[in-house]
């Protein structure tokens, strides 16, 4: 089958959300562990994830040296931490592929996604992103343009649009590799967000797109037969955290709207992988599933993690 892996940011950190470069690598081993499971059972893989913690370093540098030299926009973050982690994962692959006995070659493509330069979230922009700094600080990166809201006792927060992924833009560059026979890594942290102008050029702009939408997005593009969403729990769950508290295992369309229209799930945390798992199969595809990394090779073959179809019969 043809599986598209979308891993959180937090399979790119340590346990402790330690994002130091040696903690990084060894998390990328223990993930590329996994999606080598993947392709030793046959499957053709493409991989996606997130880069939260990585461009979240990119902005205290940039806050921190904002007197000195001008701060990298967005897209550019984009851009540079999806070149890092690709090379990272590119290495961790390789290895944990030939301990599979499945050695392939491996590509990792710095991809582009199509936003609508009318989203409304450039003129309202809601998403938080970097920490919280004092208002004098946040001023001085209002001053390149940026837009800060006041937070109350935490301090300034920067706001960006969270604009709808449209388009993956490099989308013939991934099918041709997978064709060639390549284990894929694209649309890292949603893919660089990019606008059409009037000439029909593309330009990159300041704006974070949701990861698993964009990988919900791409699977639907590349006719995948799965979209596995990889995160910290075995499964999507009802009532968390309270004593009714219930996980979710196969359900249809209809059961997780119902769940999602009642606010079961939370937007900054399974909201977002509940949304991208349900647009994936309202949009055709056959089978997504919201489950730990280590259990991804049974979620695959849809015997495991929440499991998401159109009917259950």
């Amino acid at each position: 089958m043809r599986v598209l892996l979308a891993l959180g940011g937090n399979a790119m950190t340590s346990a402790d959300g330690s994002a130091t470069p040696d903690a990084q690598i060894a998390a990328v081993e223990v993930a590329m562990e996994a999606a080598a499971q993947l392709v030793a059972a046959g499957h053709e893989l493409v991989v996606t994830h997130g880069n939260g913690p990585q461009v979240g370093n990119l902005l205290v540098k940039n806050e921190l040296s904002a007197h000195v030299v001008p701060p990298v926009p967005l897209d550019w973050c984009g851009a540079q931490t999806q070149g890092t982690l690709g090379f990272t994962i590119l290495d961790a692959l390789d290895a944990a592929l030939a301990g599979a006995g499945a050695s392939r070659p491996v590509a990792a493509l710095v991809t582009r996604t199509l936003v609508d330069r009318d989203d409304r979230g450039f003129t309202r922009p809601t998403k938080p992103i970097g920490r919280y700094l004092p208002e004098e600080q946040a001023r001085s990166m209002m001053e390149h343009g940026q837009v800060w809201e006041d937070r109350g006792d935490q301090g300034w927060r920067r706001v960006v649009a969270s604009p709808e992924p449209l388009e993956v833009v490099d989308v013939g560059a991934v099918r041709a590799l997978l064709a060639a026979g390549h284990v894929v890594v694209a649309a890292g942290g949603g893919g660089i967000p990019v606008v059409r102008d009037a000439e029909g050029r593309l330009h990159g702009v300041e704006a974070v797109i949701d990861k698993d939408l964009t990988a919900a997005l791409l699977a639907r593009t590349l006719d995948a037969d799965v979209l596995v969403i990889a995160t910290d729990v075995d499964h999507a769950a009802v009532d968390w955290g309270t004593p009714q508290q219930r996980d979710l295992e196969r359900v249809s369309l209809a059961e997780l709207r119902r769940h999602t229209e009642a606010g079961q799930f939370a937007s900054g945390s399974m909201g977002p992988k509940v949304e991208a798992a349900t647009r994936f199969v309202e949009g055709g595809g056959p089978r997504a599933v919201i489950t730990s990394l280590t259990h991804i090779t049974d979620a695959v073959e849809g015997t495991f993690g929440t499991v998401i179809e159109p009917e259950i019969s």
